[in-house]
């Protein structure tokens, strides 16, 4: 039976990936099933991260079994959850990392790609199974602990968030904020911004604004155990405990390099990295309409 179906394909198992992989095992005809390939042995909430990186006896509770994925599918023992990593995407099969069912190849009809982008540490992690994960969040919990002074680098979302938890946390430590514009969570009306810093100034947040940070080749994760230097690009320094890098986002795209395209930026937008898409998300290149991409992966114009 597994022989003769067709498989439609989700690359990466995160809010969007789940979202789409239960959303076509519901409609699907009895000829195809849905395979979401991800390497990670849980679902990573990760929106939850940046607190539990901070707050002690909640970590275990960001990674979610991939178990119920289809539970609520017509026929769930139809579909299946690939734990493997994608390594080359062609354009009627993947290759991937290791062998599943026997194989290291799957064929496929359509496919959907939803793999995110990558945040520094500790919004992403940087291992696969969830023991190893949860030991991460426990580890950084108590290097935090220990510091007395902790500077963010990176006024958006996730940088706020861990600026004032951990004051809130640790109302003694020295807690500073830096960004490299006057207005924080800059892609929000500047009102947010006036709140955001009348509460780091009632929490006692110190803001270091208007100058970026040169970040190092090992982004602060200083081994030797003293102050660490952030220098900005102003001139300016200061130094502290611990220093937590919140900037940036990669696309995860790192498997499109086998996909042949039909011009050199069909593909991947090279002003930013991120898949070009059509209105219908699928992939703009017109040599094929049977891929899409979906999330944050996509250059669709949305909020990342």
């Amino acid at each position: 039976m597994a022989a003769s179906l067709r498989n439609i394909i989700v690359v990466g198992g995160s809010y969007v990936g789940v979202a789409t992989t239960q959303g076509l095992a519901n409609i699907l005809p009895s000829t195809h099933r849905v395979l979401l390939i991800e390497p990670h042995s849980h679902f990573h909430h990760l929106f939850a991260f940046p607190r539990f990186a901070i707050a002690p006896t909640y970590e275990h509770k960001a990674f979610i079994p991939y178990s119920g994925t289809f539970a609520a599918a017509p026929n769930p023992d139809r579909h299946h959850v690939v734990r493997a990593r994608v390594s080359a995407l062609h354009r009627d099969h993947v290759v991937l990392d290791r062998e599943w069912q026997g194989a290291r190849e799957i064929p496929y009809e359509y496919l959907v790609v939803a793999t995110g982008t990558k945040l520094r540490a500790p919004g992403t992690m940087t291992d696969d199974d969830k023991p190893l994960s949860v030991k991460y969040l426990q580890d950084y919990q108590q290097r935090l602990k220990n510091a007395k002074s902790v500077a963010i680098v990176g006024g958006g979302a996730v940088g706020v968030q861990m600026a004032t938890d951990l004051k809130e946390i640790y109302p003694d430590k020295d807690i500073t904020l830096v960004h490299s514009r006057d207005q924080l969570m800059p892609v929000y009306h500047s009102k947010l911004s006036d709140i955001i810093k009348a509460r780091c100034q009632e929490l006692g947040v110190k803001l270091v604004l208007g100058s970026r940070v040169d970040i190092p080749e090992d982004e602060f994760q200083n081994a030797s155990g003293g102050p660490i230097t952030v220098s900005l690009q102003n001139g300016s320094t200061l130094q502290a405990d611990v220093v937590i890098p919140a900037t940036g986002q990669t696309p995860n795209t790192q498997f499109f390099s086998t996909l042949p395209a039909s011009s050199e930026d069909s593909l991947i937008n090279p002003a930013n990295g991120f898949v070009r898409v059509k209105p219908t998300l699928q992939l703009q290149d017109a040599r094929y309409p049977h891929l899409f991409a979906v999330g944050d992966v996509a250059d669709s114009g949305a909020h990342k």
